[in-house]
């Protein structure tokens, strides 16, 4: 894997048009589908959970990529990985499916391009609240005001962990890989922590509004749009140990400022700079 800040000279604009497109088709689905009273779900051998849904909303994504980038590769959550490494789509149709079976709208489809591994564009979109965020190396990251106005992107400039605000996802992931002291830790030395949801609270972050979001057992597909949307918003995203990786079920995403200050807080040994 390259780092997440190597250098980038082409232009992406083609195809940060073709995710914004792929999110258009998502939604269309997804949403035709959200909050309906005979949803079939099922359960996957991993124990989660899987809605025709998720199904139909990755369907649709991979129908528009063989048609028009053939060449590339596409690894998705429920069909898998296929084609060209080089160049790989990166799919989560339903991020936050436990959310979406329930009637809950904070869910999203994530979308991904990742080059030589590293991601370059990114588009989160959660029709059910009407939000949608994106970017690419080079071109910034946008978000839509309710009047359909892009506005740019930019992470906060707070420079200390105690005025930091901060989302955790859930208890139950800390503790599932022995973290839970880490945890409190955390929460003891900022201003404020708060569970927002699966990909809302990493884009409060890009949007200014919180400093640091950290989870564990992540999938790539559940995270790598956030690296070049953050990114480009002036903000960072590692692995919880700071390696730029998609692969290490961890990531921890702030303002770029406190990246270290963070990184160091949630050591094993429990020092912190």
């Amino acid at each position: 894997m390259n780092s997440f800040d190597a250098p980038f000279d082409g232009d992406l604009s083609a195809e940060l048009a073709l995710a914004l497109r792929l999110a258009d088709a998502a939604d269309a689905v997804s949403m035709a589908r959200f909050d309906a009273a005979d949803l079939d779900i099922q359960i996957k051998p991993d124990a989660t959970y899987v809605t025709e849904a998720d199904l139909a909303t990755e369907r649709a994504i991979r129908d528009i990529l063989e048609a028009e980038r053939p060449e590339d590769g596409i690894f998705g959550e429920e069909f898998g990985s296929s084609g060209n490494a080089a160049r790989e789509w990166i799919i989560d149709p339903i991020d936050g499916t436990a959310n979406y079976l329930k009637g809950i709208p904070m869910w999203a489809t994530l979308i991904a391009l990742a080059i030589d591994g590293v991601p370059r564009v990114g588009v989160v979109s959660q029709p059910a609240i009407g939000r949608r965020w994106w970017g690419a190396t080079g071109l910034g990251a946008w978000t839509a005001t309710p009047s359909g106005t892009p506005t740019r992107l930019r992470v906060s400039e707070i420079d200390s962990l105690e005025k930091s605000s901060i989302s955790f996802q859930s208890i139950e992931q800390w503790d599932e890989v022995g973290r839970v002291d880490d945890l409190i830790r955390l929460t003891r030395a900022v201003w404020r922590d708060r569970g927002y949801g699966d990909a809302w609270p990493y884009m409060l972050l890009a949007e200014g509004r919180l400093e640091m979001v950290a989870e564990f057992g992540v999938k790539e597909y559940d995270v790598a749009p956030y690296v070049p949307i953050l990114h480009e918003a002036g903000g960072r995203f590692t692995a919880v140990d700071g390696s730029h990786t998609l692969s290490d079920r961890s990531g921890i995403a702030t303002n770029g400022i406190l990246h270290d200050a963070f990184i160091d807080l949630l050591r094993d040994d429990g020092s912190a700079s």
